[in-house]
């Protein structure tokens, strides 16, 4: 069982371990009207890696959760377009970081407007300063511990929309916000799992999708020189919420904007009610 909090009806408990330690995870999912983009992925991905930090909710309780924000918030956005963010924590209880042995999690529930979304001829990028490092008994899941995000996103300028983040080698990782993924002339690369602070669920339906097509795709690093490299045909970046953006130009470096992605993302077309 897990007790649903309102985030513009109820207050959460100051014990909580979300907030007392990151005990937790989060989902952002792109909502047009009453149906959600990628549900499935968002809310599977949420059981999985609840489980892998012992946190027990089923999909079961996650879609009722999703239901009852839709009838609160589905009309409130004149767009019609929204974004529904759903936090799930370990509950209160425990002494220190230990928690305790029986709890209650917490599924903190919020309603937002939907951001500007980027055009689709391409955005600004540039690389953060601040090194990403990911433990790779969490690698890919989506905990509450963002701080090195954070902190890599005090370096944003007006002048671009995201900033990619390396690990310690040196080589390319993923955005504050988003996953990448680079367009050579004989293939797709994007960073493996093990490597990733969060494994999106737009890349995932992205790589489903190029596989299926017959596209080769390597899970590989992605060194700074190969945006430089003669056979790179653009660089990509995504998330759930703003789809597939190209980037036309990374720091100093003007970059091809490839439109092979263009038809992936149509929102209305994986919305699940």
């Amino acid at each position: 069982m897990v007790n649903v909090i309102s985030s513009s009806a109820e207050c959460v408990s100051a014990t909580d371990r979300g907030l007392s330690y990151g005990d937790g995870l989060f989902e952002t999912i792109r909502m047009e009207g009453d149906g959600a983009v990628l549900l499935s992925r968002h809310l599977q991905r949420m059981e999985a890696d609840a489980a892998v930090l012992g946190i027990v909710v089923t999909e079961a309780e996650l879609r009722d959760a999703v239901r009852i924000a839709v009838a609160t918030h589905g009309g409130t956005f004149s767009s019609g377009s929204w974004v529904l963010k759903l936090v799930l924590t370990r509950g209160s209880g425990g002494r220190g970081y230990r928690p305790a042995a029986e709890g209650v999690p917490n599924l903190i529930v919020s309603a937002t407007a939907m951001p500007p979304l980027p055009g689709p001829e391409g955005v600004a990028a540039g690389l953060s300063d601040f090194p990403l490092t990911v433990n790779p008994r969490l690698a890919g899941i989506k905990t509450l511990n963002r701080l090195e995000q954070v902190m890599a996103s005090r370096e944003l300028t007006d002048e671009l929309y995201e900033l990619v983040m390396c690990g310690a080698d040196g080589r390319l990782v993923e955005g504050t916000r988003t996953n990448v993924l680079m367009k050579l002339s004989d293939r797709w690369v994007t960073p493996p799992r093990e490597q990733l602070a969060v494994a999106g669920v737009m890349l995932g339906h992205v790589m489903d999708y190029l596989v299926h097509q017959g596209e080769a795709v390597e899970y590989t690093t992605i060194p700074l020189s190969m945006l430089r490299d003669a056979g790179c045909q653009g660089l990509y970046l995504m998330n759930s919420v703003m789809g597939i953006v190209p980037v036309r130009k990374f720091d100093d470096l003007d970059l091809p904007v490839n439109d092979a992605l263009a038809t992936i993302f149509n929102p209305l077309d994986l919305v699940e009610i």
